[in-house]
């Protein structure tokens, strides 16, 4: 069997990991998101107020809300990922008869990896959008009626249900458009992982700190250039509104109703928490990613699943 497989199991362990520690931070910069209105007395003025009101009104439970369906698709994201990505980037190599991919090799994996991660967890991310935006304070509750009592506490799967009930299954695709076009994002992500990876590794061998600082430099760069489009995505992955002003029927459409609404800053709008998250999430996925290689590598002898060197010669 090939290090795919072990790259996608260390991929999952270290999206968890990554995930489970950043995901105060998915909460605030994903309810400025989908935030239209921010006249309204509820809501937030920035990251640190959003920050507050949400431990006022709901908690510490508050700042992560939708944890479990965030962590379910963090392991499912990142495990097909780096299962494609590295399937073809052992595509190229073998091609080559080189070690290592050029710039567009990178490109081509980091797109193919992407498409794929996208049509098959789209599902999970419009289920987890949902959840983490939630109120859980009585007044949103009551304010808000039109069966939001009976939302109150939903898990994962009552939220899938609800979803497929009410929408439709393919309601569960909501955003995947904008969400291929951001392919690009782990394209530029890993693209410029690699290339900074091949030649810092020209001159020493690389340990866990040098893959949390690529991995921060090159999330930086990705989420930087694609937040608009992030930003669309998850407002369409919402319930859609029956107010047409409020309802996105594409991805260029809800980039000119955010610029008309809310100006060019609209575009924006949680981009601080979304950095910070990006590049700590990045950061702690290649440094645990790689940490786990080797384990996930000596799981796959245990079982059976992959021969060990000493076998293979």
């Amino acid at each position: 069997m090939s290090d795919n497989v072990a790259h996608a199991l260390a991929g999952a362990g270290g999206g968890i990991i990554s995930m489970a520690v950043t995901y105060p931070l998915i909460t605030v910069g994903t309810r400025l998101q989908v935030q239209r209105n921010s006249n309204d007395a509820a809501a937030y003025s920035g990251n640190m107020d959003a920050l507050r009101k949400i431990l006022e009104q709901e908690g510490v439970a508050g700042l992560f809300s939708g944890l479990e369906s965030a962590l379910f698709g963090a392991a499912v994201t990142n495990g097909v990922y780096y299962y494609f990505f590295e399937a073809v980037k052992a595509l190229f190599e073998k091609a080559s008869k080189r070690s290592s991919m050029n710039t567009v090799e990178s490109m081509v994996s980091g797109a193919v990896a992407g498409a794929m991660t996208c049509i098959i967890t789209n599902p999970i991310w419009v289920v987890n959008t949902r959840l983490t935006v939630k109120q859980k304070r009585q007044k949103a509750i009551a304010d808000a009626g039109d069966g939001a009592v009976a939302e109150e506490g939903q898990t994962t799967l009552q939220a899938f249900a609800e979803i497929i009930r009410e929408d439709g299954v393919l309601s569960l695709w909501q955003g995947l458009i904008p969400a291929l076009i951001l392919v690009i994002n782990p394209i530029i992500q890993y693209t410029a992982f690699e290339q900074l990876k091949n030649r810092v590794e020209r001159f020493r061998k690389l340990g866990s700190l040098d893959f949390f600082v690529l991995g921060a430099i090159s999330k930086l760069c990705a989420t930087s250039i694609t937040y608009p489009y992030i930003l669309v995505k998850s407002r369409m992955q919402l319930k859609q509104s029956k107010n047409e002003s409020e309802r996105y029927a594409s991805l260029a459409d809800g980039l000119r109703k955010v610029i008309a609404q809310e100006g060019i800053a609209g575009l924006y709008k949680g981009i601080e928490s979304k950095l910070l998250q990006s590049v700590l999430t990045a950061s702690f996925l290649f440094m645990s990613k790689e940490a786990l290689f080797s384990y996930a590598v000596k799981l796959l002898i245990v079982i059976g699943a992959r021969r060990s060197m000493a076998a293979a010669h």
